[in-house]
């Protein structure tokens, strides 16, 4: 219980302050992520199934996760293990590293018939309302745009399969109703976006 309220109050100040994850220190934060490489890939390009890139993502939603992680609020093994006993300021350095790297997306071969039924998702369901139009995410929100298709699609399956949730209800609401072939071709729609 005292974990979770830590994790909790730590999440609090994240939102309340996030102007502290601006002056973090992402050249600290690099020497912090060599571990980090063997799963989120080189300079936070995945090249492994499943595995999220991190290049270029929001640094308020990354501090976010690994705090979810640490706290266990989040359970994904993996991540629990490597953010166990992590502090704060470390968090903070890694999630800075991660936003000042350029993301190298590694498209889908493109499907146009998805491509087509994944932008009529995306504005039926609002998705840009909070990942914004161009689906680069803010504050707390991630980036979707050029994100691996394959973890797109896993985490709203996950979900809608109520098996995850943020930090709110949000997602879980937003996917609600779709086939598993619309969450394909919301997948592969952002998959390409730049």
């Amino acid at each position: 219980m005292r974990t979770t309220l830590m994790g909790a109050a730590a999440l609090a100040a994240a939102l309340l302050f996030p102007g502290a994850v601006a002056a973090a220190d992402a050249a600290r934060g690099q020497a912090l992520a060599e571990s980090c490489a063997a799963c989120h890939g080189p300079g936070g390009n995945s090249q492994l199934d499943l595995v999220p890139s991190l290049a270029g993502q929001q640094p308020l939603f990354l501090t976010l996760q690994m705090i979810l992680f640490r706290e266990g609020i989040r359970a994904f093994p993996p991540m629990n293990e490597a953010m166990k006993g992590v502090v704060d300021r470390d968090i903070e350095d890694l999630a800075a590293y991660y936003a000042s790297l350029t993301l190298e997306p590694q498209p889908p071969a493109r499907d146009a018939a998805k491509v087509e039924r994944g932008k009529a998702l995306s504005a039926t369901h609002h998705c840009g309302s909070c990942h914004l139009p161009d689906y680069s995410g803010q504050n707390q929100v991630p980036r979707i745009a050029g994100q691996r298709e394959d973890f797109l699609l896993h985490t709203m399956l996950e979900y809608q399969q109520q098996k995850r949730s943020g930090t709110d209800t949000a997602m879980n609401a937003a996917l609600y109703g779709l086939s598993e072939a619309d969450l394909e071709a919301l997948a592969h729609y952002l998959a390409l976006q730049r």
